[in-house]
């Protein structure tokens, strides 16, 4: 029985493994599943549409171990005493999380993902290296569509920052679970750096118009507005970065053979069906920066 252990932190959704078959031919039913987090969350939670007796099954094969992943000694005698295969590391975003797994000068100035996988090449451990650019799909931790579904229900205009036209991308989830799988024992997929997302870029004000359609409402009304004009203290008023976030997949289709299975309607409609509609919200709806927006606009326009 090969075995993996999955690092993650508390945010993320619980993970499930996909019905598939890796490229050695080991079948994921073969596979014992520990993940590894602080324990302040569940480490398991019955998908949409999942079936209460496969997730039994599943819930039956995951173990839980809960630490801090900087408790460096017990990183070393609970995770090497395991002689685990394979490592998915769902958070190794800064150097000093992974210093606990790969010895290095503790004092070193790198930091962020980049440096993460550069610390990777000088391990001498057989890595991979997996970005998505937004990740969306149901029970998304990060509420990106549901913010839009949430107006979308609402029926209240979309306000969106400066001019719209910024370029973004989306992958979603159940894509990015496929690549997880078809890296595991692909010797093409050593040491290598792949981009996982949806294949199509899109505009955020495209984006309003996509989740409109998805959930099959009516095309939205798109409020512009400009965030340096308005003060909103710690609130999120918009929940993607104002600017340009895209990336090429032909690297993970070509090398990999890998390729989305959704494009971007039809998978904001799988997270519609599967969770927005059903009430599974991860946040509430909050329309209070929206009114600072829409009081200005109107006493602009009086």
């Amino acid at each position: 029985m090969a075995k993996l252990v999955v690092l993650q932190p508390t945010k993320q959704p619980p993970i499930s493994l996909l019905s598939s078959s890796l490229s050695n031919g080991t079948k994921l039913c073969q596979i014992q599943v520990t993940l590894f987090t602080r324990g302040k969350a569940p480490v398991t939670q019955q998908l949409p549409g999942e079936s209460d007796s496969d997730y039994s099954d599943f819930k039956s094969k995951v173990l839980h171990l809960k630490r801090d992943r900087q408790d460096s000694e017990f990183v070393k005698s609970s995770l090497s005493a395991e002689g685990y295969d394979v490592v998915y590391d769902i958070n190794g975003t800064r150097l000093v999380l992974m210093l606990v797994l790969c010895r290095v000068d503790p004092k070193s100035r790198h930091k962020g993902k980049l440096n993460t996988e550069s610390l990777l090449e000088t391990s001498g451990v057989n890595w991979t290296s997996l970005r998505p650019v937004y990740i969306y799909g149901p029970l998304n931790y990060n509420p990106v569509e549901e913010w839009v579904f949430h107006h979308l229900k609402a029926g209240r205009p979309i306000p969106i920052r400066n001019s719209g036209v910024q370029i973004t991308q989306l992958g979603h989830v159940k894509d990015l679970a496929t690549a997880f799988v078809q890296v595991l024992g692909n010797e093409k997929a050593s040491k290598q750096v792949f981009n996982i997302s949806g294949e199509k870029y899109i505009t955020f004000d495209g984006l309003a118009k996509a989740c409109a359609k998805a959930g099959g409402f009516p095309e939205p009304e798109i409020i512009h507005y400009n965030p340096k004009e308005f003060d909103f203290g710690k609130k999120k008023a918009f929940p993607f970065r104002d600017q340009h976030f895209f990336a090429s997949v032909e690297k993970a289709k070509h090398v990999l053979g890998w390729k989305p299975e959704f494009d971007l309607v039809e998978g904001l409609t799988d997270s519609y069906n599967l969770d927005f509609s059903r009430g599974t919200y991860r946040k509430e709806a909050d329309f209070s920066t929206d009114d600072m927006i829409l009081n200005k606009s109107f006493a602009l326009q009086s």
